[in-house]
C-alpha cells in the first residue's frame, strides 16, 4: 500500500501524492493529508480476478469513480455493467456498490465521495477570470 506523502502545502493549498499509479496497490485515502474539507477522494487498485471485499452504501454522500486503467464489472444494487479505462461512474446514496476486476491488468480507479445534491456554482457559474502575474 502507498503512502500519502505531502509536498508542499500553503495557507490555501495542498500539494499531496500517492506516488506512481503504475504499480499502486491497496487503497488509499487522501483526506486527511491535503485537508479537504468538501469532499473525500482514494485511489484503489484491484488485482485481476478481486472484488472490493464487501458492498456498502452512503448515507448522505455520493460516489463517483474514475477507472484509470484496467477494465471489470460494476454492480449497483440489482445492475452490473462493464467498466473500463476512462469508466466515470455515478453512484447515490441508498444503494448498494461493489466492482471487481477482470482484466489481466489490475483495475487502479479513483473515487470521489461529496455531500449528494451539495453542487452549487460550478465550472465558469463559480469561476471568475482574474488578473496576476504568470510565473509558470
Amino acid at each position: 500500500m502507498s503512502e500519502v506523502k505531502i509536498l508542499n502545502s500553503g495557507e490555501k493549498f495542498a500539494h499531496v501524492s500517492v506516488g506512481s499509479l503504475k504499480g499502486f496497490e491497496g487503497k488509499q485515502f487522501v483526506k486527511d493529508a491535503a485537508g479537504e474539507t468538501s469532499c473525500e477522494i482514494s485511489f484503489g487498485s484491484l488485482p485481476s480476478g478481486q472484488s472490493v471485499p464487501f458492498f456498502h452504501s452512503h448515507k448522505e454522500n455520493e460516489e463517483n469513480y474514475i477507472i484509470l486503467s484496467g477494465a471489470g464489472k460494476f454492480q449497483v444494487n440489482g445492475d452490473v455493467f462493464d467498466v473500463a479505462e476512462g469508466s466515470v461512474i455515478r453512484v447515490a446514496t441508498n444503494c448498494d456498490r461493489n466492482l471487481k476486476c477482470t482484466s489481466q491488468e489490475p483495475m487502479v480507479y479513483i473515487c470521489i465521495q461529496a455531500k449528494e445534491g451539495s453542487l452549487g456554482g460550478y465550472t465558469m457559474t463559480d469561476a471568475e477570470i482574474t488578473e496576476r502575474e504568470n510565473l509558470l
